[in-house]
């Protein structure tokens, strides 16, 4: 039987990985809450990457104090106070990983145009903690380690993410477009996959994701492939 913390997480994760910004909330020195907009993609843990200045106000808060919150929103709701939207609690700091730089430069094309500069960075926040409010009266905290990704049991998947990314997009370009038309409700075509996890995959055109969770989680290249062809055919059978 599937929890409330299980759908709460499934809720959270999906508004991260569809959330291509957040609000930044810092602490000032005198101890006042400080808060900016900021672009923000995903690590392959789930965790959020942003790329920052460190001459900004938000960096010098948190290079004092690294507790952060970031609040993450459904995109484009037509009533926000009535979309689903996530507070993610946790700690930043500062990080060199080469494919953390790669997924936010994915995520977000134009940033490669400033990622070099001098005074940037990439930051990583651990979230330990995320409250979610979904409309009216249900509001629900779920642990950081429910949102993000663990890869235990699941290593054989991760050394091959890049290549079944690649493989979907050179040759199931067709799935891709079933997934993100049929079962995600969008209107557009020219969707390729951007990353795929244990839970699910993100599908990306242009600076739109949608996030498409798996049924059940999946730990091998196998039980990828048959989730992936199970989904496909379902939305061909899709009205």
């Amino acid at each position: 039987m599937t929890s409330d913390t299980d759908t709460g997480a499934r809720a959270v994760r999906i508004l991260m990985h569809e959330a291509g910004f957040a609000a930044l909330a810092t602490l000032e020195e005198s101890g006042a809450p400080y808060a900016s907009l900021v672009a923000m993609a995903l690590d392959d843990e789930g965790q959020p990457l942003l790329l920052l200045s460190r001459l900004a106000r938000h960096t010098r808060n948190f290079l004092r104090d690294d507790r952060v919150s970031l609040l993450v929103t459904a995109p484009a709701a037509a009533d926000p106070l009535n979309a689903g939207r996530a507070s993610l609690l946790g700690r930043i700091s500062e990080t060199d990983d080469a494919d953390a730089r790669a997924r936010f430069l994915a995520r977000h094309e134009t940033a490669g145009g400033y990622a070099d500069f001098t005074d940037f960075a990439f930051y990583r926040v651990r979230v330990e903690e995320a409250h979610l409010v979904q409309g009216f009266g249900r509001i629900l905290t779920v642990p950081g380690s429910e949102v993000t990704t663990d890869w235990t049991g699941a290593e054989p998947l991760r050394g091959v993410q890049a290549g079944i990314v690649a493989h979907m997009n050179a040759d199931h370009a067709d799935a891709n477009a079933l997934y993100a038309l049929k079962l995600l409700g969008a209107q557009d075509d020219g969707w390729s996959m951007l990353a795929v996890d244990p839970f699910g995959c993100d599908l990306k055109r242009r600076d739109e994701v949608r996030r498409l969770e798996f049924p059940e989680r999946v730990t091998n290249v196998v039980a990828v492939r048959q989730v992936l062809v199970a989904l496909a055919e379902r939305a061909r059978n899709a009205a």
